[in-house]
């Protein structure tokens, strides 16, 4: 009796032990095909919004930390616009690179997002998240979850340099009426030697510097065309078009996209 008992414990701890191992195996699998999944169907994206000024000395680290992340991003749908207010521009130095247009953008995060005051450096991430732009820990944290998020929503581009327009046209899906199309047309590098203000006697390097932006509906179709005037100093291989789905009413962000130009003569 005493060895059919140890029989059956055995045999027992046999069996267990092929459930446990068909379990685990079970559960490896699903977490592989799941890993796949979620690889092959992420539409994330990331549309990094910068607001700065050459005026501002808390700025440059700002925008050297876009830059790395550019940089360190290749390849990735992240898309970065620096955007040069001019509230800085009564305080010694004015801003090359600043419109009054931009300080308008900031003013309606400032709004969507409710904060208190609009300042340099801030970043605004999708629309829906900000913080103080030379925050790299929450940019990063920031980056990772915007890329792996899903979207149902999606825009394309393709850009045409045609005489003194861009011509833009667009294919969109997921698109309601509470819905825009922003198109910045985007210097992608440049230098500038500050002569005055808290920044004075520094040499600024700059990316993707949003020279302007322009806002258009977009079409019961999803798709149509778009102009924009090509501004002073326009050099077709250094600058780039990004556009990205708005919501007007909350300001968040769902699809983006971005073209570099091709030349028709």
């Amino acid at each position: 009796m005493k060895k059919l008992i140890n029989i059956s414990f055995a045999t027992s701890l046999a069996v267990a032990a092929i459930i446990l191992t068909s379990f685990v195996e079970g559960q490896h699998n699903t977490e592989v095909q799941k890993e796949k999944i979620d690889n092959t169907g992420n539409s994330g994206f990331a549309v990094v919004e910068l607001f700065t000024s050459q005026g501002c000395s808390s700025c440059p680290p700002a925008e050297d930390l876009v830059a790395k992340v550019q940089e360190e991003n290749i390849g990735k749908p992240v898309y970065i616009l620096a955007f040069h207010v001019d509230y800085w521009n009564h305080q010694g130095w004015k801003d090359v690179f600043s419109d009054r247009e931009f300080t308008k953008r900031q003013y309606q995060y400032a709004s969507w997002l409710k904060t208190e005051t609009v300042y340099t450096p801030q970043i605004v991430v999708n629309g829906k998240r900000e913080f103080i732009g030379s925050q790299e820990a929450t940019l990063n944290n920031a980056l990772t979850t915007s890329l792996h998020a899903t979207f149902p929503s999606s825009l394309s581009l393709n850009a045409n340099l045609n005489s003194n327009k861009i011509k833009v046209q667009y294919q969109s899906k997921g698109a309601d009426h509470n819905t825009s199309l922003q198109l910045a047309l985007v210097q992608k590098v440049a230098q500038t030697t500050v002569k005055r203000g808290e920044n004075a006697g520094r040499i600024l390097s700059h990316v993707q510097i949003v020279r302007q932006i322009q806002s258009e509906s977009v079409s019961s179709t999803g798709s149509g065309y778009a102009e924009i005037l090509i501004p002073a100093g326009f050099d077709p291989k250094g600058w780039e078009v990004i556009g990205f789905l708005q919501n007007t009413n909350n300001g968040e962000i769902f699809a983006a996209a971005k073209q570099d130009f091709k030349v028709n003569i």
